[in-house]
């Protein structure tokens, strides 16, 4: 019997569908612990700072911080990983391919934000216009994931894509429009640390530690220059080198080390950290408002509209081509998948309304209504495509 069940847990851990399963189960239990008396307490957790600081360090930070900024560096490492394994020998090793979902996510972001400020144009809510261009690339991609192989693994790999350029756009629109406090010395020190890198790459140098370490202090300079920190993930992950025997591969090892850990603990405990929206009185009212329905239609019209719309036209312009073996509907349906904004919209609604609770609680509920329609809606469109 034990080994029955020790076989049954091992087939758990191994389906890719199992990570997306514990993801959804953490962000129930954390609406749950919001709403509930221990909310208070879950809160004051997340709030409390670890680390420390020193003459010349600054590592002490809430909880909260640690996880979005340094685990989700992690995850954005393994996505990165992928991301490089599939433009050096797999489904964007070609420009055509490669350039479809750049060109999609360029659409997904300028639509839902055109949307957003014809509906709140003139309005005291109109800079808000950042909140339903982003992508959240945790959920997306744990989403697609519980559709396991009903879906073609091209598709996977073109949401990876598209999310990255998605999530890197909204952090250069946060740079630009949102943030007043950038410190270039700190991005050209980490610009030193990403040539030494590459330098590395260049030198055949196979040792991880060579990159690992180095990443670690480019994540510690990119996070002090004001932006988003995760970006110092995919920035590692693209100079590791790859070579064309898996088994040999520093890429293909890293990758294989991360995808556990990453799958079952860091992005559960991402979920289970940043889904803590408690529900408030007058939040269904804030969806009829300007501000609710820009970002409502911005997540679930504009995104799907402008992921199919540039990568169609891209495709009939002969500039690109689909991922192998996907049509439009498929694409329609992780158009769909796009709309899941989630932590990032609600980052950059802080940013927007700094001084305004009110808004930002009316905000986060739309963008939880947003994402939680444009999950469901891809996923079941994507599982009816796929039969």
């Amino acid at each position: 019997m034990k080994e029955r069940v020790s076989r049954h847990f091992r087939l758990f851990f191994k389906s890719e569908s199992s990570s997306g399963s514990v993801l959804f189960g953490c962000v129930i239990a954390s609406l749950a612990l919001a709403n509930s008396p221990l909310g208070s307490a879950f809160e004051r957790i997340l709030a409390q700072e670890i680390g420390f600081i020193t003459t010349h360090l600054a590592l002490r930070y809430p909880i909260l911080l640690w996880i979005n900024d340094g685990l989700m560096a992690v995850f954005f490492l393994m996505v990165g990983l992928e991301i490089k394994r599939e433009v050096v020998q797999g489904e964007l090793a070609s420009f055509r391919k490669a350039a479809l979902p750049v060109l999609a996510a360029l659409g997904g972001v300028t639509v839902p934000a055109m949307i957003y400020l014809l509906i709140n144009s003139g309005t005291t809510t109109a800079g808000g216009w950042g909140i339903p261009m982003a992508t959240d690339i945790a959920f997306a991609l744990a989403i697609i994931r519980l559709l396991g192989n009903k879906v073609p693994a091209s598709l996977k790999i073109f949401l990876s894509a598209l999310a990255i350029t998605d999530d890197l756009a909204a952090i250069l629109v946060i740079a630009i429009f949102y943030s007043a406090d950038i410190h270039g010395l700190y991005l050209a020190y980490a610009g030193v640390i990403l040539l030494l890198l590459l330098t590395f790459n260049r030198l055949g140098v196979t040792n991880l530690a060579f990159y690992l370490l180095p990443g670690m202090v480019m994540w510690y300079f990119i996070h002090h220059s004001g932006i988003h920190a995760t970006i110092a993930g995919v920035a590692t992950a693209f100079t590791i080198p790859i070579t064309q025997q898996a088994a040999k591969s520093p890429l293909e090892k890293l990758e294989r080390a991360l995808l556990r850990p990453v799958n079952f603990f860091i992005i559960p405990l991402f979920a289970l950290a940043n889904t803590t929206i408690r529900f408030e009185q007058g939040m269904i009212e804030g969806l009829t408002t300007p501000l609710g329905i820009g970002i409502v239609l911005g997540l679930l019209i504009g995104k799907p509209l402008g992921i199919f719309l540039f990568s169609f036209l891209s495709v009939r312009t002969n500039l690109c081509e689909l991922p192998t073996g996907a049509h439009w509907k498929h694409l329609a349906g992780v158009g769909i998948l796009g709309g899941i904004g989630f932590t990032m919209s609600i980052f950059i609604t802080f940013l927007s309304f700094a001084d305004q609770p009110q808004l930002q609680t009316a905000a986060k509920f739309a963008v939880l209504t947003g994402s939680v329609l444009s999950g469901g809606i891809g996923y079941f469109s994507l599982l009816v495509i796929s039969k």
